[in-house]
């Protein structure tokens, strides 16, 4: 009774990390989004199955990464960069296993042309949800922006294989002994 007791304990740890479940798991309504924007019509209706993505993974895995979440994000819209990073290296520090606050963290690092810094959230945002379009265009503009233009449009093309219509792709460009 005490192993399986502890044993219990050490599988709860690992789901929870300082408290914070395991954010929600969307795949269904993903796999359908993604597909919806293959055979998307146009940008407009690209945009709404975009938007449809974004609030997914806005989706917090509780009431206080949501908090923390949203308090980013409101600093960061006010142009409060520095509050913006301190409300999602909380919300990193409670909830390691959530994509989003890596992103969102890349983002204001970004934002403040501190690319360097992005770079690193943004793979681990990518290493928790391979399919965020979001943060693979931004490690594309990230390594863009540090001269780094064939690892950013490598990077690119995977965010275009999954959203063929994101704004990015008029920033395609062939690779070398490719055309497009």
């Amino acid at each position: 009774m005490k192993i399986t007791a502890f044993a219990l304990c050490l599988t709860a740890s690992t789901a929870f990390a300082d408290g914070c479940p395991v954010a929600p798991d969307h795949t269904p309504a993903l796999d359908k989004l993604f597909a919806e924007l293959q055979v998307a019509s146009g940008d407009m209706e690209a945009r709404v199955i975009s938007n449809q993505l974004w609030e997914l993974w806005l989706e917090a895995p509780d009431e206080p990464s949501q908090t923390m979440l949203d308090q980013g994000m409101r600093h960061r819209s006010s142009f409060d960069y520095i509050a913006a990073k301190e409300r999602f290296d909380a919300l990193v520090g409670y909830c390691p296993f959530y994509a989003e606050g890596y992103n969102q963290r890349a983002f204001v690092s970004f934002l403040r042309e501190e690319f360097e810094q992005a770079l690193p959230d943004l793979d681990r945002a990518l290493e928790l949800n391979p399919r965020h379009v979001g943060a693979l265009s931004g490690k594309a503009l990230t390594l863009f922006q540090m001269g780094r233009d064939l690892d950013g449009q490598i990077v690119l093309r995977q965010a275009l294989e999954l959203n063929p219509w994101l704004g990015e792709r008029f920033l395609l460009k062939p690779l070398p002994g490719e055309e497009l």
